[in-house]
């Protein structure tokens, strides 16, 4: 799979989460915030708690469910961008956390959706 392509499913996945999200009632805030090597995929507001949310989409199982593609070391670079965000935007007394958004679309299927909160 070219970077394009990887790109534009990932836009994809993203978009899904959005809507998703939206229609639980969050409030998008941000979408591709980076930092250094690190980026964080939507941030978004669940009433008054900022949700910092890794999206993770797949077409098939091939290399296990999406969630799985989060390792330690992601983690922790997703905590460190979350961090910076809220250093670049000077919030220190917010109320956050990191949910994970991992949607399984397999061929002539509709995406299932998996909503991770506070997943780590």
């Amino acid at each position: 799979m070219t970077d394009q392509n990887k790109r534009t499913t990932g836009d994809y996945g993203e978009e899904l989460a959005c809507r998703f999200l939206k229609n639980l009632g969050y409030e998008i805030v941000e979408q591709n915030f980076q930092f250094g090597h690190g980026e964080i995929d939507i941030i978004a507001k669940d009433n008054e708690t900022l949700v910092f949310v890794e999206v993770k989409y797949r077409q098939s199982l091939e290399y296990g469910p999406p969630e799985s593609a989060i390792s330690s070391s992601k983690q922790k670079q997703i905590r460190k961008t979350a961090e910076a965000y809220l250093y670049k935007n000077h919030i220190s007394d917010q109320t956050c956390r990191i949910d994970v958004i991992a949607i399984l679309h397999l061929k002539d299927s509709k995406p299932q959706i998996n909503h991770i909160i506070n997943a780590f």
